[in-house]
């Protein structure tokens, strides 16, 4: 099945094994919420980690069963961080959450050396679904907020997991553009230069499962009119599934325009851990959550 709309995630996931998830330091309202509504939906069993009295408070408030869920009473939020990582790594569950702890402790907890969820020389980046009405296919974009400056071999890790992403949302050979000011390469413009080089890679199948093409402006890459215009003949233009940006700036200025200015739809996880860890920010709604839960229940179902 190809997703093509965020709330066809939930279809997809009936026909996988149901996921658990838990949830460090899940004392706020969104995360509750988002949780409950995957339990309900059927996609998730959902584990609660944070401080119980707040958690049943929270869930009277909302008036949602707390029997929802499994409750660990943790009132710390680093340890709640870490017992929830202990949790994957123990296979309790296969999805970390973020709630109610800032990102740096819940990035902390991911990374820790001993007793973390990362490989050796693993690459941690986020990835980012955008399902925007303006647009006729979702969007799936990296990196807007791990990887300040992401070097070569960073965005060829970055490329396979949006390529990864893709395959779990059923899309068989994606189109990935390598996103640059222009089409055209320019040793003034180092990431051009890596542009042009992912694209010859994904050509000789040192990246494999796509179509790659770089470098593409950001119109060339989504709206074929400009491709025509601009006489640009590429199987990406016009049509990407993908987006690389070559920055995070520039990928966190796309994604803050879709979230605040053009009513689109989230999902987000960070990618190369051991298993999808979700990581919205604290202020984003309960929507958006719920379908950042599903899709990293997509990835986790895709990778087993």
């Amino acid at each position: 099945m190809m997703i093509s709309r965020l709330n066809q995630m939930f279809d997809a996931l009936h026909q996988q094994q149901k996921m658990r998830l838990a949830a460090a330091y899940a004392n706020d309202s969104h995360t509750i919420e988002a949780c409950y509504h995957a339990v309900q939906k059927g996609i998730v069993d959902a584990i609660l980690i944070g401080d119980k009295e707040t958690i049943l408070k929270t869930c009277d408030e909302l008036s949602i069963p707390s029997t929802a869920f499994t409750i660990i009473h943790e009132p710390i939020d680093s340890k709640a961080a870490a017992r929830a990582v202990k949790m994957i790594l123990d296979g309790e569950a296969e999805i970390l959450m973020k709630g109610l702890i800032s990102t740096e402790k819940y990035m902390k907890a991911i990374l820790n050396k001993e007793q973390g969820l990362m490989s050796p020389k693993a690459i941690l980046s986020h990835v980012t679904v955008i399902e925007n009405p303006a647009y006729h296919k979702l969007m799936i974009v990296g990196d807007v907020a791990v990887i300040p400056a992401p070097e070569l071999h960073e965005k060829v890790a970055i490329t396979n997991y949006l390529i990864e992403t893709a395959h779990a949302l059923g899309i068989a050979k994606p189109k990935v553009a390598i996103i640059g000011a222009a089409e055209t390469v320019s040793l003034k413009m180092p990431s051009s230069v890596d542009a042009a080089i992912l694209a010859k890679m994904a050509d000789r199948g040192q990246i494999k499962g796509a179509i790659v093409d770089g470098p593409l402006a950001l119109d060339l890459a989504i709206d074929q009119e400009s491709a025509h215009i601009k006489g640009i003949n590429s199987p990406v233009a016009g049509d990407a599934d993908c987006l690389l940006f070559p920055n995070i700036e520039s990928g966190n200025v796309f994604y803050k325009t879709n979230s605040k200015l053009t009513q689109s739809n989230m999902a987000a996880i960070v990618a190369g851990a051991l298993a999808p860890c979700i990581l919205s920010s604290r202020g984003d709604s309960s929507e958006t959550k719920l379908y950042s839960i599903a899709l990293a229940a997509l990835i986790a179902a895709h990778k087993k």
